[in-house]
């Protein structure tokens, strides 16, 4: 038999990685805004930002994502209430498929906030230069980088940009809906629980508290959060614990003491230990490194005419 190979079509190719960012701002930071040649997106993970694009004002909120196309002027301004934490992502791609972005928000499905969080976890392994550095310009190799690590980055970036091109090119008025049932029913679960658990992060509630208010087996929701979040469900509920500290701490409107009340542990020594142990950082190690990226980045983009 006489084969005969086929070329693939390559409808998305990435063909340089510019910057990566996963930053945790305070509630008053500022940007005044650039221009580059390249492109860029910026994902609200947590929190609301104000973005202008020349002439246009965008309010984003938690689960937005904006593309800015090669020479479009941006800015990023915090609400001043609330810190937020902002997904960066600057690349080179001059496929033509990329017209389908520009002007573009988008709404950020779970299957693109995963291929999202394997961008940063790819960039973690492959990269020695800090995430969270506004002034970054160069990402720098590790010597002792993940195999494939770079290459992860690339098929995750080209994947979540040709999902958000299929879903836009698609009229969906004329598509029946085909997730099962079941997966339906196991999502409104999770979310019902979610929400459960932020309604009561000012508690210390249990499994057992868990599974009786919302009539759900113990076995089935720990392996529900394990299979869609990564972790059990009370590892999942104190890391929520954690991140309401960190958006106080960057908010500057509670002191570590109340901080701790407010989320329900017993003591401040405790909750500096638990702060400790899940960011590496103690509150106050947490509160002056924010303070001092903020301060960088300001006084570095001050100077900007």
């Amino acid at each position: 038999m006489n084969y005969e190979s086929t070329l693939l079509n390559q409808d998305i190719i990435v063909e340089k990685l510019v910057t990566v960012h996963y930053f945790e701002y305070t509630s008053k930071f500022y940007f005044p805004g650039e221009t580059h040649d390249f492109w860029e997106f910026l994902y609200v993970d947590k929190g609301e930002v104000t973005v202008n694009t020349d002439d246009l004002r965008h309010v984003l909120k938690s689960g937005d994502i904006i593309f800015h196309k090669p020479m479009e002027f941006h800015n990023v301004v915090a609400n001043g209430k609330i810190a937020p934490n902002l997904v960066v992502v600057a690349f080179e791609c001059h496929s033509p498929a990329m017209a389908y972005f520009e002007n573009k928000i988008l709404r950020v499905s779970d299957s693109e906030k995963n291929l999202l969080a394997s961008i940063i976890s790819e960039a973690v392994d492959a990269f020695s230069s800090p995430l969270n550095d506004p002034n970054l310009t160069k990402l720098e190799r590790k010597e002792d980088a993940a195999f494939g690590a770079e290459q992860m980055i690339k098929i995750s970036l080209e994947r979540m940009l040709i999902q958000f091109y299929r879903k836009g090119a698609v009229d969906w008025s004329n598509i029946k809906t085909t997730s099962s049932i079941k997966e339906q029913t196991d999502l409104d679960i999770l979310n019902k629980v979610i929400m459960y658990l932020e309604a009561n992060i000012n508690k210390n509630i249990t499994m057992k508290d868990i599974c009786r208010d919302n009539q759900v087996g113990y076995s089935f929701l720990q392996k529900l959060f394990r299979e869609r979040k990564g972790s059990g469900v009370i590892e999942y509920y104190h890391k929520m614990k954690i991140d309401t500290a960190k958006r106080y701490i960057r908010e500057d409107t509670y002191n570590f003491t109340e901080i701790a009340e407010i989320l329900g542990y017993s003591s401040i020594h405790y909750f500096s230990r638990h702060f400790k142990k899940v960011t590496g950082m103690t509150p106050s190690e947490y509160a002056t490194s924010v303070k001092n990226r903020s301060e960088i980045s300001r006084e570095r983009f001050s100077l900007l005419p």
